[in-house]
């Protein structure tokens, strides 16, 4: 066995998928899809063709050809990160048709009550199968190097509709025909006539981790040729802040086509999740997801938006082979939107944007201090969960290395090597040292100027990384060291800030300060009620650290009203590590009462953090 991903049982010896048929009956009242997956290999096989699955109840695997049953096994005791091994004896076929049924415990699925959603009235269901959940919805083999093509019949209630990160073919009445697979069901349910079928179809090879869809009450408005944005159609009020928040998206598309190539994706369509979604976006094709938090009113969070565009090219089109080599994902992402907000916002807004990134490098450097492996943007993975080392470190530290490069050759020579490299590597898979090839390939002599191997393998921060330089950028780290010496910034030095000034500001104080400073601060400017939950978590951290217990309430809100991990993260930390006592007891409360509101991912490290601390 020789395998090329340390979060899958895929083996390298094995023909990889190239094409999945799925249908999918949703039980809402079961929390469960019943559901059949025919998966096409690249060539016929004859031996143990090794899948990965968690937490999924296989009735039967054949031979679609013959209807026979192919003999299979699942792993006895699943692996604790990568779930169970579904070993299929083949011989010679190229196609197998699984007949199965998830788990209300699918790790991609948060299944959401009525209560839980803006409606009251209407359930809802979405996925998140980053970085290693899609074997949660159906066998596969759960590995960014193994891309495929897939079309969907999904059979929802009538009264919802779904939305796939694929192009939406047709709604339509269930056919008696289609139920004949999924033998856990009859045709008079899939047929019921309070059931709709909604059909999809991805025709780009994508990585498994890409798949996703919503189901709920939704509705929609149009912001652009390419774009509408999609919410829960109750939340009217939600829906009309996005199309605000996102109407510059049309010209991010084109600034991104301009520095990037041609947008290869059709749709760039946005969802707005219920706040219960684990990240800020996440960048499925033609179906981004978003968190409600990137809604901030001042079109700030189109930066967000920027990000999970950006990665049209750099992730979905070249993706990153596996977790071990994230950076050529994020790094070359998080470059990308800041070209991009620098072109449509401005170089001050890019700036401070590097600036914050600067900030929260510096600071994952102290929380890896311990575990330096996972500063590297090449790292080892083996027998570690990807969701417990995710962190700003692929995102930032790739971009300073991307941003090297260009510094070293500048922008003009950068930008044409950077369409190449698009268009040499798409709708790949990729490693580090596959790109640093053709890196060395088409600018000759850049391992002479730069230590290629320090920034990919080395720890730390390369002494030539690059803290951002501004008239703004300068001028609030003045006055985030002037606070130290007790000096509160004034109102007209603040009078232009808005959200991202605040975090930078607040990010660069000290970890803890007297109680009295931090409460005369937010006494004037109001910071832990800010809209802007990035301003209002740094704050709350802030409160924590310094001891102000007056803020406990506040914390317990926020942890009860949003589940994006970045806040998750750090306000559970914050109560969990600096905290004494009461902080510690806090925090088990908090997560006791607030676990079922969360997205499984989160759940998890959630529950990773209070182990450690507490």
């Amino acid at each position: 066995m020789a395998p090329i991903d340390p979060h899958s049982f895929t083996d390298s010896s094995h023909p990889l998928t190239t094409h999945v048929s799925l249908s999918l009956y949703l039980d809402f009242n079961a929390s469960t899809i019943h559901a059949s997956a025919l998966l096409t290999l690249s060539s016929p096989f004859s031996g143990n063709l090794s899948l990965d699955s968690r937490s999924i109840s296989i009735k039967s695997i054949i031979d679609p050809q013959t209807l026979t049953p192919l003999p299979h096994s699942v792993s006895s005791s699943p692996d604790p990160i990568k779930g169970s091994e579904v070993v299929v004896v083949l011989a010679g076929q190229s196609q197998i048709l699984i007949l199965y049924s998830t788990s209300p415990s699918a790790s991609a699925l948060q299944w959401l009550s009525p209560l839980q959603t803006f409606s009251k009235t209407h359930p809802y269901v979405y996925t998140q199968c980053q970085a290693i959940h899609a074997r949660s919805i159906f066998p596969c083999q759960d590995t960014p190097a193994a891309r495929i093509r897939y079309d969907v019949v999904m059979n929802v209630p009538s009264s919802l509709s779904a939305v796939m990160s694929a192009r939406h073919v047709r709604r339509r009445l269930p056919v008696l025909e289609e139920a004949k697979h999924l033998d856990v069901l009859s045709s008079v349910v899939w047929c019921g006539e309070d059931r709709v079928v909604e059909e999809f179809v991805m025709e780009q090879p994508i990585p498994p981790y890409l798949f996703a869809f919503a189901v709920g009450e939704l509705g929609f408005r149009e912001v652009g040729p390419r774009t509408r944005v999609y919410a829960e159609s109750a939340a009217g009020d939600v829906l009309d802040a996005a199309a605000l928040e996102f109407a510059g998206t049309e010209e991010m598309i084109k600034q991104g086509e301009k520095l990037f190539g041609d947008y290869e994706w059709e749709r760039f369509d946005l969802l707005v999740l219920p706040p219960s979604f684990p990240y800020g976006g996440m960048e499925n094709p033609r179906m981004v997801f978003l968190t409600p938090t990137v809604i901030k009113g001042d079109a700030t969070g189109a930066q967000v938006v920027a990000h999970e565009l950006a990665h049209s090219w750099t992730g979905n089109l070249i993706t990153n082979i596996n977790n071990e080599h994230f950076w050529l994902n994020e790094g070359f992402t998080t470059y990308a939107e800041r070209r991009i907000v620098e072109v449509v916002q401005g170089a001050d807004i890019a700036t401070l944007n590097i600036g914050i990134g600067w900030r929260g490098l510096n600071d994952e450097m102290e929380r890896f201090k311990d575990n330096l492996e996972f500063t590297k943007l090449k790292n080892k993975q083996e027998g570690v969960d990807p969701d417990d080392v995710y962190s700003q470190v692929p995102y930032e530290k790739g971009f300073q290395f991307v941003l090297r490069i260009e510094r070293q050759v500048g922008r003009t020579a950068f930008d044409e090597f950077l369409k190449k490299y698009i268009a040499t590597f798409k709708f790949k898979s990729i490693d580090t040292d596959t790109f640093l090839d053709f890196l060395k390939a088409n600018i000759p002599g850049i391992e002479k100027e730069i230590n290629l191997q320090l920034w990919t393998e080395g720890v730390g921060i390369p002494e030539d990384a690059y803290e951002p330089v501004s008239a703004i950028y300068t001028k609030i780290i003045s006055l985030a060291e002037e606070f130290k010496q007790g000096k509160m910034p004034s109102e007209d030095e603040v009078a232009e800030w808005k959200g991202q000034e605040w975090e930078l500001y607040l990010e660069n104080l000290p970890k803890s300060c007297e109680p009295s400073q931090v409460v005369a601060l937010d006494k004037r400017y109001r910071l832990a009620e800010s809209k802007d939950y990035e301003v209002k978590v740094s704050f709350l951290k802030l409160a924590i650290s310094s001891k102000c217990k007056e803020y406990h309430g506040e914390v317990e809100k926020t942890l009860k009203s949003v589940g994006r991990m970045l806040y998750l993260r750090t306000l559970f930390t914050a109560l969990a590590q600096t905290g004494g006592t009461e902080e510690k007891q806090l925090a088990k409360q908090i997560f006791a009462e607030a676990r079922e509101t969360y997205h499984p991912i989160a759940q998890g490290v959630v529950e990773s953090i209070l182990s450690k601390y507490i």
